[in-house]
């Protein structure tokens, strides 16, 4: 039988294996590196950002193709935070790294009242200021740091609060067709990264600016898969690995799936909503499910 201190070392020995192959197959599953690349790993200084650092260094060393990996903080000039501790635990380490100076916390407070939710608008400023940077810079690939949970919470959000069957694809490219933005966390448990960052040790850097609004649709999505794991362990991954195994026609889209031309028969043209809907179809659009979620609460679905 192993010793305590034997048999933690053993356990978190597995868990970076496990972490390990997880990024390593989504990597290869979406072919998010290829030789050459240069990957601006954005580090906030949470347990996601720093667990992704971590793990794309260890297999930077055994991986099949070169490539070159440069941390990337921004400091949005949050009060009290703490602006030695990233550049201090990036050159013990070695890593390449930039700061990016940017008061994006003042905008924030200016623009929205108090009590507004935060998180949208501070995005916005974020991603503008590391596309910029990235653009700037010459790099191939933004990493960013979420992982399974964070896919499954925004799949659940769109569907609850838009009426839309949306997440965070593990790999996409910008809006405007610049950057390419890989998600290598795309398969690990947040769970397994919480363990991981605080086995390592990691200089975490909770986020004041954002994290006492309570009420955010992020968390109220997140306490309901907390309450889903509690009760059904694994919802989470069969969500995650449904988001994987898309069906267009067991779906309802007619722009996925061309339901109209299914058992079709003959050659005349079929009628459009202009027809069926007969005097009542001025100005027709398609309309939208009439599903909402109320944002005070979500259901308790079983």
């Amino acid at each position: 039988m192993l010793q305590p201190d034997r048999k933690s070392a053993h356990e978190q020995q597995r868990l970076a294996k496990r972490l390990r192959h997880q990024v390593g197959r989504a990597i290869a599953d979406y072919g998010m590196i290829e030789d050459g690349d240069k990957i601006m790993v954005c580090l906030s200084g949470g347990k996601d950002s720093y667990t992704l650092l971590d793990i794309l260094l260890q297999l930077q060393k055994k991986a099949p193709v070169r490539f070159e990996l440069v941390a990337v903080n921004l400091d949005q000039k949050q009060p009290g935070f703490p602006e030695h501790v990233l550049p201090e635990y990036l050159s013990s380490l070695g890593v390449p790294f930039h700061i990016i100076e940017q008061d994006t916390y003042s905008v924030v407070k200016r623009v929205l009242p108090e009590g507004k939710t935060m998180c949208s608008l501070c995005s916005r400023l974020r991603r503008g200021a590391l596309y910029r940077y990235a653009e700037e810079n010459g790099f191939t690939r933004i990493a960013l740091g979420h992982h399974r949970d964070d896919m499954v919470a925004t799949f659940l959000m769109n569907l609850f609060h838009h009426a839309k069957l949306a997440s965070m694809p593990p790999k996409l490219r910008s809006d405007d067709g610049k950057h390419v933005v890989i998600r290598p966390l795309a398969y690990c448990a947040e769970t397994d990264i919480a363990a991981y960052a605080e086995a390592k040790g990691f200089p975490i850097i909770p986020c004041n600016l954002c994290g006492s609004q309570e009420n955010l649709q992020r968390k109220q999505v997140g306490r309901l898969m907390a309450e889903w794991e509690r009760q059904f362990p694994g919802r989470s991954e069969k969500i995650a690995r449904a988001l994987a195994d898309i069906r267009p026609s067991q779906l309802a889209d007619p722009n996925l799936f061309d339901f109209a031309s299914l058992g079709h028969r003959g050659e005349a043209a079929l009628p459009d909503a202009h027809g069926w809907l007969g005097g009542e179809a001025e100005a027709v659009e398609r309309a939208p499910i009439p599903l909402r979620v109320e944002d005070e609460g979500l259901p308790a679905l079983p």
